[in-house]
């Protein structure tokens, strides 16, 4: 059966190409084109796409307007198509938190990509969002409490890709003040936008985020995220740690790879790791998170029922990499317990 797609887009230019690009696989079909807003709820409305690619500046009624009424009225899984800029990503993350299922950069924003790889990133996103059941808009979290002085030599490690984002915020705005343990951040996210995501954690945080850079040391109450154009790692530095960004080749598929922080993590921390696997595609950071259950560290799964793609997560569980599986709304509590 066919995957139906409604291409939304104000550029005739940009709706033929990602409509090429689509129809180029025949398992999926573009039922319909608009070019704003306004025309893309009454296009959903009319031919109930499986899936929706939205651009986000529109005439009439932009991206952002459109895709909170349709998540208000008949919910789909919606793809933003995004362009490389920080106002660009600002909007991406808004969207992530109004329920969108993923972003992609526009075509004319991956100049140095290959048509190839835009042409797979596009279809395998599309096929991702038809599969996916979680994407609404993120409820609030629960607040957590924490004693005034609590102290911990742990360090909390999470590694996430599609439908990470949103669930990363609800992550962020729960974790609790006086955190006790660093936290170390792996999203699949194209450069240019981690560092626009940093600023948003940390403004949605009671810890001081930011982007990772090659030695920074890791300290409590902070969180590190690895930038979008390198791997993440940690090494031992006296009593303590920092972090290492390099690049290389792509690690089960990515840079940066979960795989690669979640290795060092299980080779210099230890037991006193706690790893996180989250929603995502592929299989990214199972292996990982395998090494810092063998090393003696606790790991914990987001479960099937919270996550908007159950893929890296499951493959973990297979693997007999996770200690524990829990629902978006429990990991802070069941982090907290273990710190």
């Amino acid at each position: 059966m066919q995957i139906k797609v409604l291409v939304v887009d104000d550029s005739s230019l940009v709706r033929k190409v990602v409509t090429d690009i689509l129809t180029q696989d025949p398992e999926i079909r573009v039922v319909g084109t608009a070019n704003n807003g306004k025309m893309a709820i009454e296009m959903t409305q009319e031919l109930d796409p499986d899936v929706i690619t939205m651009d986000i500046e529109m005439p009439v009624l932009d991206g952002l307007a459109a895709l909170g009424h349709i998540m208000s009225i008949k919910p789909k899984p919606v793809v933003m198509l995004s362009v490389l800029t920080e106002h660009g990503a600002e909007a991406t993350f808004k969207a992530l938190e109004l329920g969108a299922v993923d972003f992609i950069l526009k075509p004319s924003s991956l100049l140095s990509a290959s048509v190839d790889e835009i042409n797979a990133q596009l279809i395998k996103k599309v096929k991702a969002a038809a599969s996916t059941k979680n994407f609404e808009k993120t409820a609030e979290p629960a607040r957590v409490k924490l004693e005034a002085r609590a102290v911990s030599d742990k360090i909390v490690v999470i590694g996430t890709s599609t439908g990470g984002p949103s669930a990363l915020i609800n992550i962020f705005r729960s974790i609790p003040e006086n955190f006790p343990s660093p936290v170390l951040v792996v999203q699949h996210m194209p450069e240019g936008f981690t560092t626009a995501f940093s600023r948003r954690l940390d403004d949605n945080s009671s810890l001081n985020v930011k982007e990772a850079e090659h030695g920074d040391d890791v300290l409590p109450g902070r969180a590190y995220i690895a930038p979008g154009h390198s791997h993440m790692a940690v090494e031992k530095k006296g009593s303590g740690y920092s972090i290492k960004i390099f690049q290389g080749d792509r690690v089960s598929g990515h840079m940066p790879s979960i795989d690669v922080l979640f290795s060092s993590i299980a080779e210099n921390v230890g037991s006193n790791a706690v790893g996180i696997i989250m929603t995502g595609m592929g299989r990214d950071g199972a292996e990982g998170l395998k090494r810092i259950r063998q090393a003696g560290g606790h790991t914990i799964a987001q479960d099937e029922g919270t996550s908007v793609v159950y893929g890296m997560n499951r493959v973990a569980v297979e693997l007999g990499a996770v200690n524990e599986i829990v629902p978006l709304a429990e990991i802070v509590p069941r982090m907290v317990h273990h710190l």
